[in-house]
């Protein structure tokens, strides 16, 4: 919590904040003119005194001990703002009456006085930091209940007081954003205005990316309330979108340069973002891979620091949906950061060790996630195998070997349909990226290959479609070694799945039809591959016992071959 020091009451004070858009003391008070003569200020001006002295007397901010003021000088900005926040803090079941006071004022009053710091000479920087201790006050009037434990969500109901607060909140600093963008282009001080922009930005926008999300502790109301408040903070900012106002501009976009917050986000969350607190908070999660996966390239390497310690603690939460954000979050690293800085430090062989843990769960989404981030981190670490010049030495056993390696042991153990048709949509980039080292593997490919042709995966055959793609593959890269009983085994492997397929009347027309035109294209390599041997063995085939769609699938493999 901010304090700061009250102001003496003098007159001489109230001669300064005069300068401010309030006068001095007096009851005929006047402005000067065009022509350098003094007028009568306007009704509409004196009215707005005597309603801002009405509402700082509803919010009981003036204090009996006080000397006395002269009628028409409001307190010093920064005093009153001080007051403000102690009382949002000390406030229980009437904040959301208090809240509304805040937001009249920031309608109401002056913005010169709101905006203007009383004292010229290191006034700014007093105003902005009172400014962001009382929006986080602010929103600490809707900050959500800790669970007890990370086992468990809080239910719905420990959140049924939030949106009606999140919404008078985002109304009052809707206003303050407002009434502050309006004053800046009607002439005010413009240096000191971004400044207090820049302040202000964090705070709200971790507030309004925790309550537009569509959450238990969100409403409709709040959800637009919010986003009308991250709208009105891009306005305000000069910001054309969310990334734009983490990152700014780069060095190469613009002369006039943009100021990014998102170091002011990552100071906001940085205390919540402790292995003690991350995961009692349920909006801390999403605040964080919400504000990551906005960040690009250049920006995200230069707060690498602060964004892969957390990504990595959200990845290895036993819940599975907390585990999936923390590894899309790994991904979205690995894609952005340029390989020479996340091999320093050792920090791609850290993230390497920890996806390669998640390999051995049951869950899979969660290896499905992992499986594509290990793809693109792979090459971080080391040359695809694929790569390497026959002029090289003999090729070495790498990382790429290891995890394929790994992914076949479960494929022969695998039962489950759902995983089955997570590995089998991997295989092929995989065997694509080792290259000619899949030889290496070729004894298990064999096995995983028939095995997976055999079992259905109904209703869109992914497993079967994506082994077909994998054995093309393994034909393309790895044809020297697909000796004739190689060949004779993947022959009758894919001749018992045309059988099957057209008989299948489970299976749709239109993947059928895929099925059938992938097979095709296998027996035409694999025919390659053998000197035209498929050839002579499909001639074997009776044609009184097969469905007339495998007699059109085969004689497209025959045509095919003799042209």
């Amino acid at each position: 919590m901010c304090r700061f020091r009250l102001w003496n009451h003098s007159v001489g004070q109230g001669e300064k904040m005069s300068r401010g858009g309030f006068p001095g003391s007096g009851e005929k008070t006047s402005r000067m003119a065009a022509d350098g003569s003094r007028q009568p200020r306007s009704v509409g001006a004196s009215q707005r005194r005597m309603d801002l002295s009405s509402l700082l007397l509803s919010l009981h901010l003036s204090s009996p001990s006080e000397k006395p003021r002269p009628s028409a000088t409001p307190p010093p900005i920064t005093e009153l703002l001080s007051q403000l926040q102690e009382k949002l803090i000390g406030s229980s079941t009437d904040s959301c009456s208090l809240i509304g006071g805040v937001e009249q004022l920031f309608q109401d009053a002056d913005p010169n006085w709101l905006f203007s710091p009383p004292d010229l000479e290191g006034g700014w920087a007093e105003l902005r930091e009172v400014y962001g201790c009382l929006i986080r006050s602010l929103t600490g009037c809707a900050a959500l209940a800790l669970c007890e434990d990370d086992c468990s969500p809080l239910s719905a109901s420990a959140y049924q007081s939030v949106p009606p607060r999140a919404v008078a909140i985002s109304s009052a600093l809707t206003a303050l954003l407002r009434t502050l963008g309006d004053w800046e282009r009607g002439g005010g001080a413009s240096g000191g205005a971004m400044g207090l922009v820049l302040t202000m930005a964090p705070p709200i926008c971790v507030f309004a990316v925790t309550h537009f999300q569509d959450q238990p502790w969100t409403s409709a109301s709040s959800r637009a309330a919010a986003r009308l408040l991250q709208e009105e903070l891009l306005r305000v900012g000069g910001w054309r979108n969310s990334a734009h106002l983490l990152m700014g501009d780069t060095e190469e976009e613009e002369e006039k340069k943009t100021k990014g917050v998102l170091g002011g986000v990552l100071d906001e969350l940085q205390p919540q973002l402790k292995k003690e607190w991350f995961h009692r908070n349920e909006a801390v999660k999403l605040l964080f891979s919400w504000t990551l996966l906005q960040v690009t390239r250049p920006s995200l390497s230069h707060h690498l620091p602060r964004l892969l310690p957390p990504s990595l603690l959200l990845s290895d939460h036993h819940r599975a949906e907390n585990c999936m954000l923390g590894v899309r979050c790994l991904h979205h690293v690995v894609l952005n950061t340029p390989a020479a800085d996340l091999r320093q430090f050792n920090q791609a062989e850290v993230v390497y060790t920890a996806l390669l843990r998640h390999l051995y769960t049951t869950e899979a989404a969660v290896i499905q996630l992992v499986l594509s981030c290990l793809l693109d981190l792979l090459l971080v670490l080391e040359n695809p195998p694929s790569s390497i010049t026959s002029s090289c030495s003999r090729r070495k056993s790498c990382r790429h070997d290891d995890v394929l390696r790994l992914i076949l042991t479960h494929m022969e153990a695998e039962s489950k349909v759902a995983l089955r048709r997570v590995y089998a949509t991997a295989l092929p980039p995989f065997i694509h990226r080792v290259g000619v080292s899949v030889c290496r593997h070729l004894r298990r490919l064999e096995r995983v290959i028939l095995g997976y042709l055999e079992v259905k995966d109904p209703p869109e055959e992914t497993a079967r479609l994506k082994t077909l793609e994998a054995m093309a593959e393994v034909v393309k890269e790895a044809w020297p070694r697909i000796t004739p009983p190689r060949v004779n085994l993947f022959v009758r492997s894919l001749l018992r799945l045309l059988v099957d397929v057209s008989f299948d009347v489970d299976i749709t027309d239109p993947v059928k039809r895929r099925l059938m035109d992938q097979t095709s294209v296998c027996l035409r390599l694999l025919d390659a591959c053998s000197q035209g041997n498929v050839q002579r063995l499909l001639q074997q085939v009776d044609g009184g016992c097969c469905h007339p769609e495998v007699l059109r699938c085969l004689a497209t493999v025959t045509v095919t071959t003799v042209t």
